[in-house]
């Protein structure tokens, strides 16, 4: 069935594109499942591995753990002897992406996905930006929260996310190279991107009949 893997900037649209793409291709959407199962392989609680996810800002932990110590989720600092090594989480997560691949395919939104499985034929990668004023903007009226609110989730979302990729895969996650296609989803309407995507990825020949 093949994978479609989003990585989409904060404000770009990804939480929203992704899951609509797999509904058009009728395949599995796979977010909050993946850290699930990261969870039940290595024994720690679900909160906990979603704790270290990509997609998550506290996943920043991983930038400080060569100090010794890093943030509990719950408050507080945890010894780094606590906790899992911080490439067991990675190294699940790869696991479990390569085993959608393997299987039923999928969309799947962020993890890095477009790296970990960038070798394979059977995917469509996808990157998801705009201008950071757009993005913003985007963000601002899907949530509808305060500009500066939202700003500040912005920044260290963007920054985070950023940090994962450089730090396990040593490249920068907005270049195209990695991609095979590459939209400014604030300059489109959300429904003009999914269809680009789902036929993209039906070019490639992904998805249900």
């Amino acid at each position: 069935m093949g994978v479609v893997t989003v990585s989409a900037a904060y404000g770009a649209g990804g939480a929203e594109v992704a899951p609509a793409v797999a509904e058009r291709l009728g395949l599995p959407f796979h977010d909050r499942a993946i850290p699930a199962q990261v969870a039940g392989r290595l024994g720690v609680p679900v909160a906990e591995a979603e704790a270290n996810d990509e997609t998550v800002v506290r996943g920043v932990w991983r930038l400080v753990a060569s100090l010794g110590t890093m943030p509990d989720p719950v408050g507080g600092v945890l010894p780094t002897s606590a906790l899992p090594d911080e490439r067991a989480y990675r190294q699940q997560t790869e696991r479990v992406l390569a085993e959608i691949a393997d299987g039923a395919g999928g969309v799947v939104l962020g993890r890095a996905a477009a790296l970990v499985l960038g070798a394979r034929a059977d995917t469509l990668h996808v990157r998801l930006d705009g201008p950071a004023e757009r993005r913003l903007e985007s963000a601002v009226a899907r949530s509808g929260r305060s500009w500066d609110e939202v700003r500040r989730e912005m920044e260290v979302m963007d920054r985070t996310r950023e940090a994962y990729v450089r730090h396990f895969y040593r490249c920068d996650p907005r270049s195209a190279r990695h991609y095979h296609l590459v939209v400014d989803s604030t300059a489109l309407s959300l429904g003009a991107v999914v269809d680009l995507v789902a036929t993209a990825a039906r070019a490639r020949g992904i998805g249900r009949a």
